[in-house]
């Protein structure tokens, strides 16, 4: 008798109440799967009508959509023959649930309201859906007239149920529930339910996709079982990127995986099991803990008419290893082709964050041409779309650089020939369309219309003036660039003869946005900014990979470089600004205080106490006194630039994005008084310590030369009564 069984799950390009766009992605994903010859079919948390919908999951639109998209999936014959699993917000006696529906044939044979929501980070489910709290009980959910009419039934089972088909039973898990330290697979598998399923929308973050896989493999690994995991991917309408990864596991492997960033919409991923693998690694290693089932003695959909298995055929093991630092290129991607525009233009000054930037943009071309050279026609079409041209087809990603992506460099009296170089070299070697615009003129201009009224003129400090002036003076360029990237960004296709227009592409990293280290509403305010959620550092990991894997040899000189804003005067023709001089610290520093401060929610007196220990060997508990008060100031006085902050790629758990992933005030009482004064007292404490201790030492060094003085004069007076006639 077969006991092989061949199982699907996917990775759905899924986009926020697009449901006619979702209801195809699924259907073709259902085909995919049936060509493959897997009998059931797993989808993404919330595929039919988008993860990211927020506030929508009020709407009874949203309700009543998806009840639409599920009535054609039932009526349509490619899901005949195979358990589909689909997932949809679902509202039973009032209460609006996030569920999974499995349904055979027309019939709907159980829906799963998820237990245990995701309520924290970037997600907010508890603010729409409510947590299916009766444990392993099953109530009877009255369809909506337009299912009764398809399926010939009134009624079908609703609650914490497995479902029972005639050769195995299968039960399941939504996302977070992976991730509880109450995860409901162990309890089902110490039940007998040989294959659970997870359907997720688990974003990006970088090296997050590890925790991931280790989680799947761990739960199969001490209780075994065959572990389907689906994923949400792509960006649906936010600032996540959610990055696929959907991958089969049993018994502690992972047996087949799906890329991690890719620009196929679909991605099946199939394996072929043997039901009596599991029994016999369960029959050894968990035979003491298995127990009787309590979720099978209750009343359970069951689908015993038909059965997964099937002859026996091959099992392949497959697992692909992706780069995640691909993700915010598939992210641009997707804005780009949804967002209705011809391109992107990005202020390059020579420097590691806008490069990085640049060379995101120029990934996305290399993964666009890539897609293009393997047959995806989907890609081709979005690209002809964006161009606008029906016939053009990339051939390299320097020449569709070119045609999507504006590069500029502003020139002011503070640039230096150095970075000027560097951004040009970097330009010509990804292909991009580049200019440089001096913007001294306007500059000029406004001190002119400033110096008209008030009959004042301002000057930098190097050149006498006060801190007042300098910082003002600053910022005006770093406005006036602002302006000037949004003015060629909307015009320049139009003074080529080209139409559309571009998205301006912000620069900012996710450490200089903790301090506000950047002038409020200047070039850093964009449209969209694919690198504010990620460090300095992973951006100089990101450009060495793009010179090892790309040749893109210009990035070095960037690299070598002091990073610097090039907003005051030169000084002999050579930058004297620099970034950590005016943040005060390092980026190395920086990075560290912001996990603190956001992962390890740390307030200044607690993150104090743990750097004077991580510390201890480079710096005295009152520098580290001065740094950790030095970084809350700069963090509470600027803490208000983040309600202006360009919608930015989640890639960082400290990222400081307000009102969406740190929900923290923008007005501080930035004296701290009581939380620096209790520093103080530790450094008090920790000098007197070591006054105390030097004290100590003293007396105790006294004491001993005093004792080995006076032995020595007994030996010396012992010796000459000896010695002496």
């Amino acid at each position: 008798m077969g006991r092989k069984v061949t199982l699907a799950t996917c990775s759905l390009n899924q986009w926020a109440l697009d449901f006619d766009g979702n209801f195809e992605r699924i259907l073709k994903s259902i085909d995919v799967s049936k060509s493959r010859g897997a009998k059931y079919r797993l989808g993404p948390e919330l595929e039919i009508c988008g993860y990211g919908c927020g506030d929508h999951f009020y709407e009874s639109d949203t309700l009543l959509h998806s009840f639409q998209v599920l009535k054609k999936l039932l009526e349509s014959p490619s899901t005949q023959d195979i358990i589909c699993d689909v997932g949809m917000p679902i509202m039973h006696h009032n209460v609006r649930y996030n569920c999974r529906v499995l349904f055979l044939n027309r019939k709907i044979l159980l829906i799963r309201p998820k237990m245990m929501m995701a309520n924290h980070g970037n997600y907010r489910e508890l603010r729409w859906f409510s947590p299916w709290k009766k444990l392993r009980q099953v109530e009877e959910y009255f369809l909506p007239r337009m299912l009764q009419e398809v399926t010939g039934q009134d009624t079908v089972p609703f609650g914490d149920c497995v479902l029972s088909t005639k050769d195995t039973c299968i039960g399941s898990e939504i996302c977070a529930e992976l991730w509880s330290p109450r995860s409901p697979h162990v309890d089902m598998s110490l039940d007998g339910v040989e294959i659970i399923t997870n359907s997720s929308a688990s974003h990006h973050e970088l090296r997050k996709a590890d925790a991931r896989v280790n989680l799947i493999m761990s739960a199969t690994h001490k209780c075994g079982g065959i572990y389907l995991y689906a994923n949400q991917k792509g960006c649906d309408g936010d600032r996540l990127y959610y990055d696929g990864c959907a991958m089969l596991a049993v018994n502690g492997d992972i047996v087949a995986r799906g890329a991690q960033f890719s620009l196929d919409d679909v991605e099946v991923v199939t394996a072929t099991f043997d039901l009596e693998d599991v029994r016999s690694y369960r029959g050894e290693t968990c035979q003491p803990h298995l127990v009787s089932s309590s979720i099978l003695s209750d009343p359970l959909p069951t689908c015993l008419w038909f059965g997964l298995c099937s002859v026996d055929i091959d099992i392949g093991k497959t697992c692909f290893k992706p780069d995640e630092l691909l993700g915010p290129a598939c992210w641009l991607w997707d804005y780009l082709r949804r967002s209705g525009q011809a391109g992107f233009l990005v202020p390059l000054s020579g420097g590691v964050d806008s490069s990085s930037t640049a060379c995101i943009v120029y990934s996305m071309c290399v993964l666009v041409c890539r897609a293009v050279q393997d047959g995806n026609n989907q890609v081709l079409e979005d690209v002809r779309r964006v161009v606008c041209d029906p016939s053009y087809r990339p051939q390299e990603p320097r020449e569709l650089c070119g045609r999507v992506f504006t590069t500029c460099y502003m020139d002011s009296e503070n640039s230096s020939e150095d970075t000027h170089n560097r951004a040009k070299e970097l330009a010509n070697q990804i292909g991009s369309t580049h200019m440089t615009i001096n913007i001294e003129l306007a500059v000029k201009g406004m001190l002119g219309i400033f110096s008209l009224v008030t009959g004042k003129l301002p000057s930098f400090r190097a050149n006498g003036g006060s801190d007042r002036e300098n910082l003002a003076l600053q910022n005006i360029q770093a406005r006036i660039r602002m302006v000037l990237a949004y003015l060629f960004a909307q015009l320049s296709l139009w003074a080529q003869g080209r139409p559309g227009g571009l998205l301006v592409l912000g620069s900012a990293n996710v450490d200089e946005s903790l301090t506000g280290y950047f002038t409020k509403y200047d070039c850093s305010s964009a449209d969209i900014n694919p690198i504010g959620g990620i460090s300095k550092t992973d951006l100089k990991s990101f450009l060495h990979y793009c010179v090892d894997h790309f040749q893109l040899h210009s990035l070095r000189g960037i690299l070598a470089a002091p990073p610097t804003a090039e907003l005051e005067p030169l000084m002999e023709g050579q930058v004297s600004q620099t970034d950590e001089t005016d943040m005060g610290m390092t980026y190395a520093e920086l990075s560290v205080m912001g996990r603190l401060r956001k992962i390890s929610k740390c307030g200044p007196y607690s993150m104090f106490c743990k750097l004077i220990h991580t510390w201890r060997e480079t710096l005295s508990p009152t520098q580290v006194a001065v740094t950790v008060k030095h970084f809350f100031r700069r963090y509470s006085v600027n803490r208000h630039k983040m309600t202006t902050i360009t919608p930015s790629y989640h890639a960082e758990s400290y990222s400081p994005d307000d009102n969406r992933f740190d929900l923290r005030p923008f007005l501080y009482n930035t004296r701290w008084s009581l939380q620096f004064r209790c520093i103080d007292d530790e450094v008090g404490w920790n000098s007197m310590g070591t006054e105390l201790f030097l004290l100590l030492f003293s007396i105790t060094f006294i004491a001993i030369a005093f004792i080995f003085m006076y032995n020595n004069e007994q030996v010396d007076k012992s010796c000459s009564i000896i010695l002496s006639p």
